[in-house]
């Protein structure tokens, strides 16, 4: 069974990743994860993500756009709530978009971050 991406409909690869659900299936960065610590954050609509210590910090220069929030709004670290340290930092296998870069429990994210943001308006 071929699984597509939620985003942009591109047949997923299976591939080693870090826990880092953002980076965690980009190639150039595998080389670090060793180094990295990963923390698990619950945000926005009930959400869990599990990010590097890079991620985490850089999530505010995403365009709000892509996750469906209007334009204007700010997103980041301060609205994450902490929910555990990461102690298990091997990787594993998981199914990736190469067009989208992303791990699919990110792109189930954004899915889900779009389709509450476009509900909210609708209300």
């Amino acid at each position: 069974m071929k699984l597509e991406c939620p985003i942009c409909e591109t047949e997923l690869i299976s591939r080693k990743v870090s826990p880092c659900m953002n980076c965690g299936g980009n190639s150039t960065k595998l080389n670090h994860y060793r180094t990295q610590k990963f923390t698990e954050y619950e945000v926005y609509f009930d959400q869990r993500l599990i990010l590097c210590d890079f991620c985490d910090v850089d999530f505010s220069s995403y365009d709000v756009t892509y996750f469906g929030f209007k334009k204007g709004k700010r997103i980041g670290l301060n609205d994450f709530n902490f929910v555990k340290e990461i102690p298990n930092n091997e990787l594993h296998f998981d199914h990736f978009c190469p067009k989208c870069l992303h791990r699919l429990s990110f792109l189930k994210f954004i899915k889900k971050c779009r389709i509450e943001n476009e509900d909210l308006d609708n209300k």
